[in-house]
């Protein structure tokens, strides 16, 4: 029987994010950097180095996608499971729910949570029992006993349980300002997850954190992993690390019901964003010139870099800035 059970977590890799099929201006993308991280974030699958894979939602960032961009997320995942390493994928909300193109998730080694359902996995002699959903619409806060109770885990028999979802839980954070998940219709009360599942593997939130406590400072039961997304979507991302997460899972003495958690993050390269403030109530325009070249050196060579512009906006500052999008600030 194996010490451990290592377990690679990734969630909201928003494929296709900023990479339409057929662009109407021509400007640097970044769709590229969200694939390049996902084939990095797979790299321990590819080699070996676990057990199984949970995507924990947002494969792709929209509903429809195109078909080869559909390909190459799948892709990847079936030469994981080709190694004999199985992988579960939790349908997220930017899905819809459901996996575009699904036939390519068609490999025995590849499990989709399509529905409340329940898998079970054999890791060298340890039964692993993986329960899960696709993103719930309405009301999962009221609903969520009765929807997990669909899965059937309770009929699975003994295991390491894994809850898998795509969900906010109560206590998670995200945003430059904290907001804290609480008492919305979308958010899960921690301590209605059964204290039989030694972890929830959740996507949703892209802050990568791990709740081990309720809104009241009690421990959790079980802990709540997020890994977070793979790459920043957005500036209220800009100071967040982004990566992925390795799940150990000890069993003591061989009882599968008594397993112990533990994770490690792995940091993955986010593109730098950088918010500058520009000054535009002077209308020279060699003046302008010069204070917008500087704020360009001045970032890194890859960062993704906004501009304020405080003041009036004259027209022949617009021409100047016209080259990029920009905001202004009254």
């Amino acid at each position: 029987m194996p010490d451990r059970i290592r377990i690679l977590l990734l969630a909201d890799t928003h494929l296709g994010f900023d990479l339409p099929a057929q662009p109407r201006v021509r400007r640097r993308r970044r769709g590229e950097d969200f694939l390049a991280n996902y084939g990095r974030a797979l790299e321990p699958a590819h080699a070996g180095e676990v057990d199984l894979v949970v995507h924990g939602g947002d494969v792709f960032d929209r509903s429809r996608v195109p078909v080869s961009l559909a390909y190459q997320a799948m892709e990847p995942l079936a030469r994981v499971a080709d190694r004999g390493v199985p992988v579960f994928i939790v349908p997220g909300n930017h899905e819809r729910s459901l996996l575009p193109h699904g036939r390519f998730a068609a490999h025995p080694g590849v499990h989709v949570f399509d529905r409340p359902r329940a898998f079970v996995a054999d890791v060298r002699g340890v039964r692993v029992v993986l329960a899960g959903f696709p993103y719930e619409r309405r009301d999962i806060r009221s609903r969520f006993t009765g929807v997990l109770g669909e899965t059937g885990w309770r009929s699975m028999g003994p295991g390491v349980r894994l809850l898998c979802v795509h969900h906010c839980v109560e206590g998670a954070t995200v945003g430059p300002a904290d907001f804290t998940f609480t008492t919305g219709d979308d958010v899960i009360r921690g301590r209605d997850v059964p204290p039989a599942f030694a972890a929830v593997l959740s996507g949703h939130i892209h802050r990568h954190q791990v709740l081990t406590t309720d809104l009241r400072g009690e421990p959790l039961a079980t802990p709540v992993l997020y890994p977070g997304s793979i790459e920043r979507t957005s500036f209220a991302e800009q100071d967040e690390a982004k990566g992925y997460l390795i799940v150990d899972v000890r069993c003591g003495d061989g009882d599968e019901e008594r397993a112990e958690v533990g994770w490690d993050f792995r940091r993955l390269p986010a593109r730098p964003m950088i918010v500058r403030e520009l000054d535009v109530s002077n209308d020279d325009a060699s003046r302008l010139r010069s204070a917008v070249r500087l704020l360009v050196s001045g970032a890194p060579p890859d960062a993704v870099l906004r501009v304020h512009l405080n003041g009036p906006l004259t027209e022949a500052a617009r021409r100047i800035l016209s080259s990029g999008p920009v905001t202004q600030r009254a």
